[in-house]
């Protein structure tokens, strides 16, 4: 019997999208009070968590990989609710002492990587940046500063490489979600993404990752929209792997140096306008599905440059409060609705999961789950007693 008049009260309870940030400082903050601010103001705002597996510091004595304390941050990832993501399984920045100077042996080593830690970890970390910055692998620093993985990359061939980690990656667990990921955002990473391939031309991947670090300047709306359009063509989703707006000097130049980099009040303040605008820009566009920042806080920062969302001291700097606002407020539905005379109601609601509780002559039914998606129409039925 349709029931008129009941009250419907809505109430988002997590984001479809992922919003996210490496998690690299966690346990590592140095203080007390330090850690645990950390913990709680990255659990108040991401549902995302980005792991590190450089493979150098990963297993810098062969055979002693540190899948424990990796697991030991996924496990509380999990019970805060936050998805985790292991970054990167193949990349040729650097390289662990250990390998052995034959090619071969070095890509068997590196597949037999790739199988150990996405088949390890499944339950607890089911997304994998598979292979960093493809691209340009064969770059005069990546040479030099991992010759023998360089070499092997190069023996097997640019594509046919990355494409063997990807299999071994799907074969390990064929429920993970993988992802290509890379710095260039031009024509060159297009070429290589129409190349991974199955023999029946499926995608290897299901994810294409980009890269934004912007220490040398914000990207315009333009370059923002026109990159978004030039990926979206491959009909997957798209995540933002790794985000860097500085509270502090543009540029390059102090890194180069060696030199501090504060984070500056009126650096803080553009930090914080420019956040707004670029996460507004990319949650507006239907292909991306996940934004990642890099760091979440200045200390131990990549390049020392002020670049989290939480200043030394793990207070936070505006752009936080700016990107909590915009995640638990304005992207963030809360709302209550009234039954017709079909006993009906409808809400419009950001994607992600809710609680639905209807009252109805003074009685209130069991409160019931609803996932809202895009696409078709999202319905449910809630049942009361007389």
């Amino acid at each position: 019997t349709p029931v008129e008049g009941a009250e419907v009260q809505v109430e988002q309870t997590r984001h479809a999208f992922l919003f996210g940030c490496n998690i690299f400082a966690w346990g590592r903050v140095g203080d007390e009070a330090g850690e645990t601010a950390y913990r709680q103001r990255f659990s108040d705002v991401f549902n995302f968590a980005t792991l590190p597996f450089y493979w150098w510091s990963y297993e810098g004595q062969r055979g002693q990989p540190i899948h424990e304390r990796t697991a030991q941050v996924a496990r509380w990832c999990q019970q805060q609710g936050i998805d985790c993501k292991g970054h990167p399984l193949a990349w040729n920045y650097a390289e662990p002492r250990w390998l052995p100077e034959d090619p071969d042996q070095v890509l068997e080593l590196q597949l037999a990587r790739i199988g150990d830690c996405v088949g390890r970890f499944g339950g607890l970390i089911d997304r994998w940046d598979v292979v960093n910055e493809a691209t340009h692998f064969d770059r005069a620093d990546c040479q030099a500063r991992a010759p023998k993985l360089t070499a092997a990359w190069a023996a097997a061939g640019q594509t046919e490489f990355v494409r063997r980690c990807f299999q071994q990656a799907r074969q390990a667990n064929p429920k993970a979600t993988l992802l290509i990921n890379d710095y260039r955002v031009d024509p060159q990473y297009v070429q290589l993404i129409e190349k991974l391939v199955d023999d029946n031309g499926k995608p290897l991947y299901d994810v294409i990752g980009i890269q934004s670090h912007q220490h040398g300047g914000v990207w315009s709306n333009r370059k923002i929209w026109e990159t978004c359009e030039r990926f979206a063509r491959f009909g997957v989703p798209l995540h933002f792997t790794e985000t860097t707006v500085l509270s502090g000097q543009q540029g390059w130049e102090r890194a180069q140096r060696g030199e501090d980099w504060p984070s500056t009040p009126e650096g803080e303040a553009t930090q914080a306008r420019e956040v707004e605008r670029f996460y507004t820009m990319l949650y507006s566009h239907p292909a991306v599905a996940a934004i990642t920042w890099w760091d979440f806080s200045d200390r131990a920062a990549w390049q020392r440059a002020p670049a989290g969302f939480l200043r030394k001291d793990m207070s936070p700097k505006p752009a936080y409060e700016v990107l909590h606002r915009l995640i638990k407020e304005k992207w963030w539905t809360r709302t209550t609705v009234r039954t017709g005379a079909q006993g009906k109601a409808a809400f419009r609601g950001t994607v992600g999961q809710y609680r639905i509780a209807v009252t109805a002559a003074g009685r209130t039914a069991e409160p019931q789950t609803l996932e809202l998606r895009r696409g078709p129409a999202n319905q449910i039925t809630v049942r009361t007693s007389r």
